[in-house]
């Protein structure tokens, strides 16, 4: 190996161990309990390899929620994909990210965190670069196969996006053992309703 690429894959390695120890203390505590030293120490890199990395902490905490988001993304779209049947691709891929909402790492980084460090309009569209995509195919199919009333796809993406995240975020704080059960039947009932009026 060259020494360029030596150095290349060291750089790699440096920031992947950054995003990981971050990630692990920003879930386990929370974004504003965790300091930059801490982070380092955790890391065993110096300040100025982090900043070489990321420009401060808001930095290196948006790379750790798109790593986040893009894993539940690509959770939600595995479970889909798996289905055969369209309507069973949609109701499979909400059910998945409810489900992977969950999990407190997820909402501490991904639902707690994340919209109050970065601000909601730079969250919304880190989220929607992450999942619109699959949910805005998903209704496509649907309403090619017959089985969704023929609309614009982009109100009803956004309209179910929203719905979905803000029962996420409901979930992310409630502490009843059947709030998941609960928040999918009500998600299910709703869309059905798009389903019957095909």
């Amino acid at each position: 190996m060259t020494t360029h690429g030596a150095r290349a894959r060291r750089r790699e390695q440096t920031r992947g161990t950054l995003l990981a120890e971050s990630r692990r203390l920003f879930a386990e505590r929370g974004y504003g309990a965790v300091g930059l030293a801490e982070i380092v120490q955790a890391a065993a890199v110096t300040k100025g390899a982090l900043y070489h990395h990321f420009d401060g902490k808001a930095a290196l905490f948006r790379a750790v929620l798109e790593q986040v988001q893009q894993e539940v993304a690509r959770q939600v779209a595995a479970t889909a994909e798996a289905r055969d049947d369209p309507w069973d691709r949609l109701t499979a891929g909400c059910r998945a990210f409810l489900t992977a909402s969950t999990d407190p790492d997820v909402q501490r980084i991904m639902l707690i965190d994340g919209p109050a460090v970065l601000g909601w309009s730079e969250w919304r569209a880190m989220d929607e670069d992450a999942s619109a995509r699959h949910l805005a195919e998903a209704l496509t199919d649907l309403m090619e196969a017959g089985i969704v009333t023929p609309r614009p796809v982009e109100p009803l993406t956004h309209l179910l996006s929203g719905a979905m995240n803000e029962a996420a975020l409901w979930l992310a704080r409630s502490t009843d053992p059947r709030a998941l059960d609960d928040t999918w039947a009500a998600l299910s009932q709703m869309l059905e309703a798009f389903r019957g009026g095909a």
